[in-house]
């Protein structure tokens, strides 16, 4: 279980990275910290947009309370989320190690090289962009399975500048039943919002209604409306729906709709460093 294996090698090397944190600063290199606030084990992944640097080796297991630390190279952009619900197959001999997630999931495999299956919260960066500033932000454009929230950290902070990203509350105990996935995989159906139907899914049974993750109101509708698409595609057609407004409620500092800029995307001056908590609001 190669993917697996990097769980514990990044648990030991989270404390180093921690008590390293100062000299990474120093050296000018980001390291990310991942802290996982939730009750339950998350599989964190990562996802790289502009190189082949697979960061924290891509995925790994995080049990509750536990923190992992991993550095990121100079000019590094992607995302981050959370898995959750995961099992690990039989292995085959030979074959890459698999993990199959009830949420977040990668197409079966434990190191991601693809990004996660909506609805999936994303935590997303770039380093060093324009002007050498980072760009981050958590983005609820692909639905909501696990609240993030992202601030930036260390002696070269301008804490007036590097807002907080992200979540306070929790989308999945406020989300509508016609967004809901409960923990089979099923989708509740009911009218959506302006008439719209939810796509056909099984209705959970009552042994399977635990809400495991919201859909995004494009996923479930597919409309131009909700997805900022056709006439409804750009920032002066395309607005807040109730759906967002709800998304927004809980995540006050998060995208919640494609145009959700003003409020949702944060910089932050070279040399931060981030911490990314996993179930912020249970803090």
């Amino acid at each position: 279980m190669g993917g697996i294996r990097i769980a514990s090698l990044l648990l030991i090397a989270g404390f180093v990275w921690s008590q390293a944190t100062h000299g990474a600063e120093a050296a000018g290199t980001t390291v990310f910290t991942l802290r996982n606030n939730c009750t339950h084990t998350i599989w964190p992944a990562t996802l790289s947009g502009n190189t082949a640097a697979a960061v924290g080796g891509g995925g790994f297991e995080l049990s509750p309370n536990a923190t992992v630390s991993f550095p990121a190279p100079a000019g590094w952009s992607g995302r981050l989320w959370a898995r959750t619900g995961c099992v690990a197959p039989p292995a085959t001999a030979g074959a890459p190690s698999r993990l199959t997630c009830a949420t977040g999931d990668c197409s079966g495999a434990a190191s991601c090289t693809l990004g996660g299956s909506p609805p999936v919260t994303l935590a997303e960066f770039t380093l060093g962009g324009a002007d050498g500033k980072d760009f981050y932000d958590v983005s609820l454009v692909d639905g909501y399975n696990v609240g993030i929230g992202v601030a930036a950290t260390g002696a070269r902070v301008n804490y007036s500048t590097c807002g907080y990203a992200g979540c306070v509350g929790d989308v999945n105990a406020l989300c509508p039943p016609e967004l809901q996935m409960a923990a089979s995989g099923a989708v509740a159906v009911a009218a959506g919002g302006d008439g719209a139907t939810a796509s056909p899914a099984p209705a959970p049974t009552p042994a399977t209604t635990t809400t495991v993750a919201c859909r995004s109101a494009c996923e479930a509708f597919g409309t131009a409306e909700y997805c900022c698409t056709g006439a409804h595609g750009g920032p002066k057609t395309c607005g807040p729906t109730k759906y967002s407004r709800l998304f927004k409620a809980a995540c006050p500092a998060a995208y919640s709709y494609a145009y959700d800029d003003p409020t949702s995307t944060f910089t932050c001056g070279a040399g931060a460093q981030y911490l990314i908590t996993f179930c912020p609001g249970h803090q």
